[in-house]
């Protein structure tokens, strides 16, 4: 199986090709990055001495290098993009190049070469916001409970900022391609992803980077914006299972059912670190921000076999080790 994986020097996509070459033996991978500032060799120290692993270092705008990586390979998996929000409502631009324009490139070239499949990886910010809830009203009850309206993939889409547009618009295309071309699509949409390796401006890396140097740590707004966590390693096993059994031109998504307010969160950092609560700061929220963000995947779980294995408590706790002890 000839993997091509856009962006697997970034945060999930490193993380993948560790669980692949881990857990399918016979894949041999072609990784291709730009290694723009989220994309760091480091997060694949030790890859690189594995044969079944190559890395091109280019762009996936750039047709001629795509369509030559192209030839030969069983499925793309598409996780190259820009991806932090408050950047792109600075400078939304390269968000519309590498997250749509590549996304075409990559879907011709793909298209060209009779490649299987091909995997577009996306985000629930491409839904929207949902009506806020306590996250604690969130996790099932007594009787009478009733479960809080999360995303489901037949929900319209109606993204909030740069970011999100671009990777909603990138979903339509592939889509398209799929209905126009009779392309062998699949998309997997993730709930905020959480674990080592991630870019230090994310919340989680940021937090704790910022606690152990006793620097204030800023939280937007009042801090009850709720969004859903999921391990990276749980994602990765939800986008090789959308990889190898998910039915063309469907929609998948998954989360961790770890709702949580960002304040929550930044506490429980503080709390493992031992940390003074008072270095919590309220800054200016961003513009648009998004109330809630939680994901319903049954259809993964029916579909697919998949559910979450890493609880969020441990998996933050783990989470934090790692980046002190790194």
């Amino acid at each position: 199986m000839n993997l091509l994986v856009t962006g697997g020097a970034g945060f999930i996509g490193s993380n993948l090709i560790r669980l692949i070459l881990r857990d399918r033996p016979e894949a041999r991978i072609t990784n291709l990055d730009l290694l723009t500032y989220a994309g760091n060799p480091a997060n694949l120290t030790g890859v690189e001495r594995d044969p079944r692993y190559a890395f091109v270092q280019g762009d996936i705008c750039d047709a001629p290098l795509v369509r030559e990586l192209m030839e030969g390979q069983d499925a793309v998996l598409n996780l190259a993009a820009e991806s932090h929000v408050d950047r792109s409502i600075t400078e939304p631009a390269p968000f519309v190049r590498t997250n749509v324009v590549g996304t075409q490139v990559l879907l011709d070239a793909a298209r060209d070469a009779g490649v299987p499949r091909f995997l577009q990886v996306s985000t629930d910010e491409v839904y929207g916001e949902l009506p806020w809830v306590d996250p604690e009203a969130a996790r099932p009850g007594g009787p009478g409970w009733k479960a809080p309206l999360r995303f489901t993939e037949d929900m319209a889409l109606q993204p909030r900022s740069p970011y999100s547009a671009s990777k909603a618009s990138a979903d339509l295309m592939a889509l398209a391609y799929a209905t126009t071309f009779a392309m062998d699509v699949v998309i997997a949409r993730g709930s905020n992803n959480y674990g080592p390796r991630q870019h230090p401006e994310k919340l989680i890396p940021l937090m704790v980077t910022r606690a152990q140097a006793g620097r204030h740590l800023p939280v937007y707004g009042d801090g009850l914006n709720v969004r859903d966590w999921i391990h990276v390693e749980d994602f990765g096993r939800g986008l090789l299972a959308a990889l190898e059994k998910g039915r063309p031109g469907e929609v998948y998504n998954f989360g961790g059912n770890a709702e949580r307010t960002n304040l929550q969160v930044v506490r429980r950092i503080l709390e493992i670190l031992k940390a003074p609560e008072t270095l919590v700061t309220f800054v200016d929220d961003r513009p648009g921000h998004d109330r809630r963000y939680a994901m319903d995947f049954t259809k993964a779980t029916r579909e697919l076999g998949w559910e979450p294995d890493r609880r969020f408590d441990a998996g933050l706790e783990e989470t934090v080790r790692w980046y002190v002890s790194g």
